[in-house]
């Protein structure tokens, strides 16, 4: 079973954040710029306080009327954290994902940020995890099972 470390490896480490002062018209700015659907929120101090993600725009500025330009992002952010360590694999990923209904996990290693997984990093390996192990069945069904000689 793959690693959360495998896959940041793998894609890289890198991260996007904004801090709770910044508009959310910034936030947004930054997320079409990037093309990613969450933003961690990060304190002065460097610290791993809220996530920002489209969800939270809609849900907390489109329908309650309110204008991105002037709100802050601290309005909008998701304060109740999930995050895992890299030794997490993509089931313990997954089964978090599913039960809390979250699309992106930051990873935390000594509570110091080293990336973020999205929904679509873990279905990716998963698909990627079970494509070889089907090749695997078949280089056994057809080359190695039982009756070859």
């Amino acid at each position: 079973m793959t690693t959360v470390k495998k896959i940041l490896e793998d894609k890289g480490h890198d991260f996007f954040s904004v801090t709770p002062d910044d508009t959310v018209f910034h936030a947004l700015q930054i997320m079409a710029d990037k093309n990613v659907g969450s933003l961690m929120v990060i304190d002065k101090d460097g610290k791993l306080i809220g996530m920002f993600s489209e969800r939270d725009y809609a849900r907390k500025g489109i329908l309650l009327g309110k204008a991105s330009k002037e709100s802050s992002v601290d309005d909008y952010m998701s304060t109740d954290l999930y995050t895992v360590k890299p030794e997490a694999t993509t089931l313990d990923c997954m089964a978090l994902m599913t039960a809390k209904y979250i699309r992106h996990i930051p990873v935390l290693d000594h509570n110091k940020i080293v990336g973020i997984v999205s929904i679509g990093d873990i279905v990716n390996t998963i698909i990627h995890e079970q494509k070889i192990t089907i090749e695997d069945l078949e280089r056994y069904i057809t080359s190695s099972g039982y009756g070859h000689q």
